[in-house]
């Protein structure tokens, strides 16, 4: 893969990077030097209408020549592209990549004048805990298990399958929480998101049965308030997790509603014509009848949740809980029903009483497919990137014949049919572009990038083995988006399905832990956090074979290029680089993660990056 003319929405390219509507800002746009580009013009659709303002070169630094042009912000999301002429006519430059062919707006560039997510969260490092399974405190040998209670031992396997799994009760709670963020604090952590801490009917508490008061199986609010207490002691911020699609069947607005046909509380779900045998009918998530679906149409709905001024979401965010922000459950299905449409303007919304009552709030969506469609509005600041990040990662590392887990049976990808199929970078890199290039770079690199979560496999039993885990874990901590940690995955803990991946943190066993995974989660956390160009540059692919990706983070700070290998191969050679020439005697590009030779360019400057995998490595230019 050869350098080509590129552009992102990085600083590097877009010196503003928090537009107003109405402002005009310069976008640049870098062509390898010898490239076939004589005339760059950018093409604007403001107002629906294409535009075209010419480019003139801004200044050339020995490898590139920059290109500079003045897009104005006509728009809340404003397209704009480049038109690249060359000696055999034009092609263009959208946010995919150069193509030759013309191609639709949707791919375009954006440039967003919404107001932007809070700044915090460009730096954030997550890591997301499932309350039950993390850590018990003293305080939970006194609590009598619930009637819908299996009560285990912290050493009893995980069921991941059948009517025993939501009721499988470890008793982890918050204290446990608390009392073990030292470990956080050696990982490298500095952002704390709790699954759900309401009351509810099993484990998992999605199924809230009330918002009003924190589950007392984790210790009550008074648990939460030491928690985000000890959390913000450490500098560090504190995330919750919110149902905005649906409610437990426990909970008292469906028990009054279903106990009553007047009853106020109605109006918040969707109640249809009651079957022969007396059963009423509702509409649930996925026809889980102990999950009912909210009806955001109902003003009412929208009050108790989010506009009153002692709603919901707004109570956790205040003193003395202090919430930093909400992720939002099933945020893709929210306000969506046959014909209802409502999901645009609940997200505006949340987001707009999320703001109002902390100014530094986050709003993230769950979104397990495309979620191009939901973004870059006035809604949620971001997503859970599975589609664009997770499934390419593991479709690329998961263990094949011959690997270590190789014969294992191969997981599904958040309940596809069939196993994980094996993909080659070129597929995994294409993915990523797909959805990258449909929204925002501000919306990409807010969006959350995870290996796995609580509603997927682990990413040791994706991929099989610790070496081709640090190679997951090295694009978690490189690639631009927030890097989130399920616990447990720094110490290389296993599962097949969301359910099984919910497994207890084994505190009291070390032989259960990999102390190698977890030295290699620590050392690429530190790189992402001391590494400017890690938190805030753009991104550019330099190279990609079958079993091999590279590219480079770019930033007004320097350089860092980064080779990620799933197995051994022929030495790459790169050409072009942001890196001065030598005769081997001069600057080198320092070896930053991974151990390989630091990098010696020749006198054309091409460099030789190593052959050997799986491999992670990152060097400085």
């Amino acid at each position: 893969m050869s350098l080509s003319p590129h552009h992102d929405g990085s600083a590097l390219y877009v010196p503003e990077q928090e537009p107003a509507l109405g402002q005009t800002v310069p976008v640049f746009v870098r062509v390898p030097e010898g490239t076939d580009v004589r005339q760059v013009h950018v093409r604007t659709t403001g107002d629906g209408e294409p535009r075209f303002v010419e480019a003139t070169v801004d200044r050339r630094d020995g490898h590139d020549v920059w290109w500079r042009a003045d897009v104005e912000v006509r728009n809340p999301v404003s397209n704009y592209r480049f038109m690249l002429t060359g000696t055999t006519g034009y092609r263009w430059l959208n946010a995919a990549g150069p193509v030759d062919h013309d191609v639709p707006d949707h791919g375009d560039f954006k440039l967003v004048s919404h107001a932007p997510p809070p700044a915090w969260a460009r730096d954030a490092l997550i890591y997301q805990i499932f309350p039950d399974r993390f850590a018990r405190s003293a305080a939970a040998d006194g609590r009598t298990p619930p009637d819908w209670a299996i009560p285990c031992d912290w050493d009893t396997p995980v069921v991941g399958h059948g009517p025993q799994t939501p009721r499988q009760f470890y008793g982890g709670d918050l204290d446990g929480i608390t009392e073990r963020l030292d470990h956080l604090d050696r990982l490298g952590v500095n952002t704390v998101y709790l699954t759900p801490i309401f009351p509810a009917r099993s484990n998992h508490r999605y199924d809230a049965a009330g918002f009003d008061t924190v589950d007392p199986l984790l210790g009550g609010d008074a648990a939460l308030v030491r928690l985000a207490a000890a959390v913000r002691a450490r500098g560090w911020r504190l995330l919750g997790d919110i149902t905005s699609n649906h409610t437990g069947d426990a909970h008292e607005w469906f028990t009054r509603a279903l106990s009553d046909v007047d009853a106020p509380e109605r109006e918040l779900y969707y109640f249809d014509v009651p079957t022969g045998d007396g059963e009423p009918t509702y509409e649930s998530w996925n026809g889980v009848r102990s999950l009912p679906k909210l009806n955001w149409g109902s003003a009412e709905l929208r009050r108790r949740f989010a506009t009153a001024p002692d709603s919901l979401l707004r109570r956790w965010l205040r003193p003395p809980y202090g919430l930093d922000g909400w992720r939002v459950d099933v945020a893709n299905m929210t306000g969506r029903r046959g014909a209802d449409a409502y999901t645009h303007e609940v997200a505006r919304l949340l987001r707009e009483v999320v703001t109002q009552t902390r100014a530094d709030g986050l709003l993230l969506a769950e979104h397990g497919h495309d979620h191009t469609g939901d973004l870059d509005r006035d809604g949620w600041h971001g997503t859970m990137n599975y589609v664009g990040f997770t499934d390419p990662v593991w479709s690329w590392l998961r263990a094949g014949p011959g690997d270590a887990g190789g014969h294992a049976p191969l997981p599904n990808f958040l309940g596809t049919p069939g196993g994980v199929r094996r993909r080659d970078a070129h597929a995994v890199l294409a993915t990523m572009n797909s959805f990258r290039s449909l929204i925002s770079w501000r919306s990409y690199t807010h969006s959350w990038q995870l290996l796995g979560s609580h509603d997927s496999a682990r990413i040791r039993t994706v991929v099989g083995d610790a070496a081709r885990q640090e190679v997951a874990a090295g694009l978690l901590a490189t690639l631009p988006g927030t890097p989130v940690v399920f616990a447990g995955d720094e110490w290389g803990l296993t599962g097949g399905n969301g359910e099984g991946s919910r497994t207890p943190m084994p505190w009291h066993r070390p032989e259960r832990r990999d102390t190698g995974t977890f030295a290699a989660y620590r050392a690429l956390l530190a790189l992402r956090r001391d590494t400017p160009e890690l938190r805030h540059g753009g991104l550019r692919w330099v190279h990609a074979d079958a079993d091999t990706l590279v590219f480079l983070r770019e930033a007004t700070t320097g350089a860092v290029l980064v080779l990620a290998r799933r197995a051994a191969g022929p030495p790459v050679l790169l050409t072009g680089l942001p890196i001065t020439a030598s005769t081997g005697a001069g600057p080198a590009g320092e070896n930053l993660h991974g151990g390989a030779p630091a990098l010696r360019p020749a006198a054309d400057g091409g460099v030789t990056l190593p052959g050997d995998g799986p491999t992670f490595q990152v060097w400085r230019l």
